[in-house]
């Protein structure tokens, strides 16, 4: 009967530690980041949140007295708080699928072969990468009553008889900023869109063709499948981004005419740097926080869902 050899104590040593290394290296190559994240994004978070118990208003500075939940039933009771939240259902309603499904055009066009096609691929990109205080700026000329482009526009061709003040009518301010953020948005989901275009075997369109299938059954049968993914996670991030974004309104706006244009990010901010009630300015965002993390986790449930 021939005896097993046992390996030495020498070689499993070697063996033990790659194995403990490769257990290790992600950990420690993920630590800044998860450092960083934690120092700029989670303290700041706890930090607001234990705010938002507190009465703390900045020409008050010594006084931080403990209210506990005063703050979050005062909102349940503020009409300004009800006017934002409605707006910023509107912006999100709006702006996201806007933008999604002009980002799908845009994508199946540049998908296509024509001349210049990188060259127009490069300049879609540009109203993605411009800052957003330059686009504000650009579009607040361009809606302009006395000077802007779009009313001399409209004029021309007569479908206006006087000019219209877009960003200082109640009825159209928050709709002028709509179309403003549709515009600066879109190239996000044309490119992330292109790229899932560009995976989708030519194989399936040929095999499709083949079978006769039309380009409308092509596209919901083929092309909708394969960029799903890339669709679904597009939609988040933009969702969650459009949630956030106050800065086009503020320097379009600055909230006005009125509440017109209050959405929950900007009436926090202006709570805070206005009125310096960094208490209640606090709940404001973390009732924001919260209501955007439950549309989040819904969508991510119907999702999962979806692709399943």
């Amino acid at each position: 009967m021939t005896s097993v050899p046992v390996p030495d104590r020498d070689e499993i040593a070697p063996a033990r530690r790659a194995r403990l290394w490769r257990q290790v290296l992600p950990l420690a190559l993920l630590s800044p980041a998860v450092l960083v994240t934690l120092a700029i994004v989670f303290f700041p978070m706890v930090q607001t949140a234990w705010m938002s118990l507190h009465d703390y208003v900045l020409f008050r500075p010594k006084k931080f007295d403990w209210v506990g939940l005063k703050h979050y039933a005062a909102i349940l009771q503020d009409e300004v708080f009800w006017i934002s939240l409605r707006h910023t259902v509107l912006w999100i309603a709006i702006t996201v699928p806007a933008q999604a499904l002009l980002g799908l055009a845009t994508a199946l066009l540049l998908n296509q072969k024509f001349p210049w096609r990188p060259v127009a691929r490069a300049l879609i990109i540009i109203p993605w990468a411009l800052p957003s205080v330059v686009i504000a700026l650009m579009w607040a000329w361009i809606y302009d009553s006395n000077y802007g482009v779009l009313n001399d526009l409209l004029l021309r061709v007569g479908i206006l008889e006087q000019s219209i003040p877009w960003l200082a009518n109640p009825g159209t301010a928050l709709y002028a900023i709509i179309l403003t953020l549709t515009w600066q948005g879109f190239p996000f989901f044309a490119v992330m869109i292109l790229a899932g275009l560009q995976s989708i075997p030519r194989s399936y369109y040929e095999a499709a063709s083949l079978d006769g299938a039309s380009s409308l059954r092509q596209f919901w049968h083929i092309t909708l499948p394969g960029i799903s993914g890339v669709l679904f996670t597009a939609i988040l991030l933009r969702t969650i981004w459009v949630a956030n974004s106050m800065d086009v309104i503020f320097v379009m706006t600055g909230g006005g005419p009125g509440y017109a244009t209050y959405t929950l990010p900007l009436y926090a901010f202006l709570e805070a740097r206005t009125n310096l009630d960094f208490g209640y300015g606090s709940a404001l965002a973390m009732t924001f926080t919260l209501l955007l993390l439950g549309i989040v986790i819904l969508y991510l449930k119907r999702s999962a869902k979806a692709v399943h």
